[in-house]
Formats: structure tokens, sequence, C-alpha cells
């Protein structure tokens, strides 16, 4: 038989990872190794230009381009080299620290050699190079796909924002809106929630074995450490971290991924409810050409995109919120729980961002069935009981009518009823009300009962 064992385990690595690809420039085992690099070799040229050891030495605008083009050549050949490295060293980092030193090696500048990593605990570079990362892979991927679903989402707001629909709350048939205002909720939603992630501080730390920056102290006492992490951080375009043990304390990883966990959750609301719609023929969708939607039931146009999306969503969020709560709790100064939780990030980012896609594409292939809404309007003319009722009762704190208890009386009329339009028109013909407020009553339809909805809806456009 065949070997199996070099195919891809996970399924974002297989069948979605053209969905999802983008995220392993960042999230990936290469893309942590390719930042790690960087912080090492931004270290060494930052140690140099500010002659920090009074080494009175400098480096040239050329060595410092050659040095970062071990970042941006980063490929398949440096994944290599360090795989093999790692595989004597036993340690990550320690191999990523012997890459860089070779990179000074081939610039002939071995008297830099041992600034390489200097002062420095692994977890110095860890956290500053996951928040690198985490950093641009929600800012170059995941935010620019959130927001392709509200662009996506809000076009549907602006074709539907004044399409009469029947509400139903608890299930059942109530007061209209339109379909636009319900998508424009979810997309108030999800806004509200891409703004805050987008209010996200990347923390880092760069104080060494504790936290306390004693090797660098006693190394070079003169130094202000303090203004320098700072410094070297802030550079680095991350937000500094003072105060933490070994690792930085990752509070702002749970607070980000608690955020896309929460914006998950709003988004597998908008899937369940456009799944409704479509059961209940509110949408049609557009068959691909050639699709299968069963392989029995040849008529079948299922929702596979929104039904995908939901377990992809379910996936992330078991994912992400199992990070959030995990990340924040340490042993002491130090345990490596966090080490193998952080290798899960991409896969908390990856089932999120393909369900992205899938409600994307969901999206586009949906087309508003304007006749199924307005005849399910025209059948539930007893819905006219709440506006009815309501009049009355301003009729009757105007001192325009002597009508008692009018909620009773539509309750009676309505609850549990289907009325006809002509049945509920003969009814309010007979109200002891205005003319005015009559009229009113006598001209209005389910469809044309949606107060301020579409207003509402455009709100958002």
């Amino acid at each position: 038989m065949t070997s199996l064992s070099q195919q891809p385990l996970s399924p974002l690595d297989g069948r979605y990872q053209k969905a999802v690809g983008e995220l392993g420039a960042y999230l990936s085992e290469a893309g942590l190794n390719r930042a790690r690099i960087q912080v090492e070799i931004e270290w060494i040229i930052f140690l140099v230009n500010q002659d920090l050891l009074g080494l009175k030495k400098s480096i040239s605008k050329s060595e410092i381009s050659q040095l970062q083009q071990a970042v941006s050549n980063f490929g398949d050949t440096s994944v290599k080299e360090l795989a093999e490295t790692e595989a004597v060293t036993k340690h990550d980092v320690k191999a990523v620290e012997y890459f860089v030193r070779d990179r000074l090696k081939d610039i002939g500048r071995n008297d830099l050699l041992e600034l390489t990593h200097f002062g420095c605990t692994s977890e110095d570079i860890n956290n500053l190079s996951y928040a690198i990362t985490v950093r641009d892979a929600v800012n170059s991927v995941w935010l620019p796909k959130a927001k392709e679903l509200i662009a996506a989402l809000t076009d549907l707001v602006e074709k539907a924002a004044d399409v009469p629909m029947l509400s139903r709350t608890h299930g059942q048939p109530a007061t209209p809106t339109t379909m636009g205002k319900e998508m424009a909720v979810f997309v108030h939603r999800l806004s509200r929630q891409i703004k805050r992630i987008e209010q996200t501080e990347y923390l880092g730390k760069f104080s060494g074995a504790s936290g306390t920056f004693s090797a660098q102290v006693i190394a070079a006492p003169e130094v202000d450490w303090l203004d320098v992490s700072e410094k070297f951080v802030s550079g680095l375009g991350l937000t500094w971290n003072p105060l933490t043990t070994q690792i930085e304390s990752h509070d702002w990883q749970a607070e980000l991924y608690s955020g896309i966990a929460h914006f998950n959750r709003i988004l597998h609301n908008l899937c369940t409810d456009i799944w409704t719609y479509i059961s209940i023929n509110y949408f049609k969708q557009i068959p691909a050409p050639g699709a299968t939607g069963s392989s029995t039931m040849p008529h079948k146009v299922n929702p596979i995109r929104f039904e995908n999306a939901e377990s992809n969503l379910e996936l992330s969020n078991a994912v992400l919120e199992s990070l959030a709560a995990t990340l924040v709790t340490s042993r002491m100064q130090r345990d490596l729980t966090d080490s193998s939780s952080q290798r899960n990030i991409g896969v908390g980012f990856g089932h999120s961002l393909l369900a992205l896609d899938n409600v994307i594409r969901g999206l586009s292939e949906l087309e508003l069935s304007n006749a199924v809404l307005a005849s399910d309007l025209l059948d539930n003319w007893e819905i006219l009981g709440e506006a009815i009722q309501t009049v009355i009762r301003a009729e009757v704190a105007a001192g325009r009518s002597k009508i008692d208890n009018p909620y009773e009386l539509l309750k009676e009329l309505t609850r549990g009823k289907r009325l006809s339009g002509e049945a509920l028109k003969e009814f309010v013909s007979g109200l002891d009300i205005s003319e005015d407020a009559k009229n009113r009553l006598m001209s209005l339809t389910p469809g044309g009962y949606i107060g301020l909805a579409s207003e509402l809806a455009k709100r958002v456009i």
C-alpha cells in the first residue's frame, strides 16, 4: 500500500489551503522564524548604532541591507537551514541565533558575532516575534477579508433597504421590517467589533530572563536599559510592556482572540439567520454551473456556504477561546504551556478566515425572492393589530375616543387567528376614532407597516 504519511493532517493545509494560505506567511512556523530572525538582526543593528556597549564600532547601510535581506529573502532554503541546525541544537531560538551569526560571517562581520542575542532570553525574541506575526496577519489578511465581508453585506443592505419583510419574533409572524434593515443590524454589529480589533495594542517585552534586566545591567551598568528596551520595542511598531516575568503576560493576545471570537459569534448568528431565510424562500440561491446539491436529489441547492461557515466559526472559537483562557496564566515566572498553545494561533485564525471566505461567496449566490416576501406579508394581516391598538390608545389619551382597553379588544380579534385585509378594514371602519386616525389605518397594509426600517438600513450604506 502506498504511504500517505506525508499528506496534510489539517484541512486548512489540504482541502482549504487556497482560501487560507495567505496566513502561512505570518502564522506558520516559518513565519515565526522569519520574525525571530528580524528581531535578532534589528537588535544587533540597534546595539551598534546606539553604541550601547561603548564598542566604537559602526555598521554600514550596505551591511544593514545585506543582513535585512535574510528576512526579506527568507524562503525554503532558509527554512531547510534552520531545520538542520535545530536538529542539532534541539532548541528553536538557538537555531535562529546560529542562523543570524552565519549571516554576520557571510558579510565579514565576525567582530559582531557576540552581539547576537546579547542580553536576551528566548522569550525576548519569541514574544516580539509573535506580536509582529499576529499583528501583520490581522492587518494584512484577516481584517481585509472581514472588511470585504462587510462590503458584500452592505451591498445586500442597499439592494434590500426598502424591501418589506415579515418579522418572525419567536419564529411567529410579527411587526414587519425590511430585509435591508435586518442585514444592516449585522453590518453595524460586525463593524463595531472590527473597530475594537483595529484598536488592539500589540505588546512586547525585552527585559531578560525574569523581566529584571539583570544580565544587561551587570554587563553595562551605565546604560539606561529601560529607555533602551522601550525604544527598541517601539521601533518594531509594538507597544512596550515594562512589567513582566520572563514572558510577556499575553493579556493583549487574550483580548484580541476574545474580540475575534465575538466577531465570529455575530457572524455565526448571521449565517443561521440567512440559512433560515433561505429555508422559507425569502432568498433564492443561484446555482453554480456544474455544481451538485445532493447525490440523490438533483433539484437541491443546499446552503453549504453558510453551513460550512458555521462549522468553521465554531472551530475557530474553540481554539481562540482556549488560547485566551490558557495564555493569561503562567506558573510563577515561566512555564512552557504557552509555547505549545501559541503554535495553534494560525489554526484559530485559519478557520475564521475560511468562514469569512464562505460567507462572502454565499452572499454572492443569493437573490431576493420579492414575490415570496410580498405574499408572506399579505397572508398575515393580523400583524396590524399592534398598529390599530396603538393608534386607539393615542386617540383615547388625546380625548378623541372612549374605547375601553384597546389592547384587549385587538387581542380578542387577532390572537391565534388569520384575518383577511377586508375583515380588518371592516373592523377599523366601525371604530370610534377620529377620521384622520381611521384613514391612516384604512390605508395601511402589512407591507407598508415598516416604520423607519428603510431609513435605519440606509444608516450603514
